[in-house]
């Protein structure tokens, strides 16, 4: 006896059918940042509203802290609740409303381990959040694969934070996912000021991939208040943000 497939598996069929024959298929909301030299790298000009990877370089693949403040940074800029979730009750609360998430927007869930984590985050994504965070070690294929179906089909943006107990673990992060883009967010000294201080932190951000485009590296200035990250005015057209274009390009 045969047995019917599914409306949403025929509907995602026919999909994939249609993009590899070029045909239409329904446009797809982005959400730029505001910087021209990333939003050209990126397809559409912008963030897909989809599934992405965030972690942190360095020891941030430990602590994850830069790599939160961006997942932060995007999710401010979205319209509506956002969910965090996480495994670790290390999040600290106040650094994520400096990049743009006050107390207001943001609903945490804290999981037992990681496969409650990543049902908080399908459920999340299909249950009408502008953004869902979610901090996890490991993200499988066919779990990524989930995800990004559930952030299409809502409208949603999705942002994994790969973190790890050890840093060696962070190998993992080389294994192929559904993800949309996949970033890297490394801390830098900050920006220099005239008197004693401390500047505005700076990162190097580096996308690593990206669907249907090109990887690419940059020295940006961490998120403010409203969420936007900005390419340092010292460097913008410097040598260093020069050589590591050059250096990407070449790789």
């Amino acid at each position: 006896m045969s047995v019917s497939a599914p409306p949403a598996a025929i509907s995602e069929l026919r999909e994939r059918i249609a993009r590899l024959e070029g045909g239409n298929v329904r446009a797809r909301t982005v959400l730029p940042f505001g910087v021209a030299a990333i939003d050209k790298v990126l397809p559409g000009g912008g963030l897909v509203f989809g599934l992405h990877e965030v972690a942190g370089g360095g020891n941030g693949a430990v602590d994850g802290a830069a790599a939160a403040l961006f997942a932060a940074g995007i999710a401010a800029r979205t319209v509506g609740k956002v969910l965090w979730c996480v495994t670790r009750p290390d999040l600290f609360a106040p650094a994520i409303e400096q990049a743009g998430l006050p107390p207001g927007r943001v609903f945490y869930v804290e999981a037992g381990d990681e496969k409650s984590v990543l049902a908080c985050f399908e459920e999340g994504l299909r249950g009408g959040f502008g953004a869902v965070v979610a901090e996890m070690a490991r993200l499988p294929m066919t779990a990524s694969r989930r995800l990004q179906l559930a952030a299409e089909s809502s409208g949603a943006i999705g942002i994994a934070i790969r973190r790890w107990r050890r840093q060696t673990k962070a190998t993992d992060f080389g294994q192929p996912t559904a993800a949309e883009t996949r970033w890297r967010v490394s801390v830098l000294p900050s920006t220099p000021l005239p008197v004693p201080g401390v500047g505005r932190a700076r990162w190097h951000l580096e996308l690593i991939r990206c669907r249907a485009g090109e990887s690419a590296d940059f020295i940006v200035e961490a998120c403010d208040a409203k969420g936007r990250i900005a390419l340092p005015s010292d460097v913008a057209d410097g040598p260093l943000q020069k050589e590591i274009g050059r250096r990407r390009a070449s790789a």
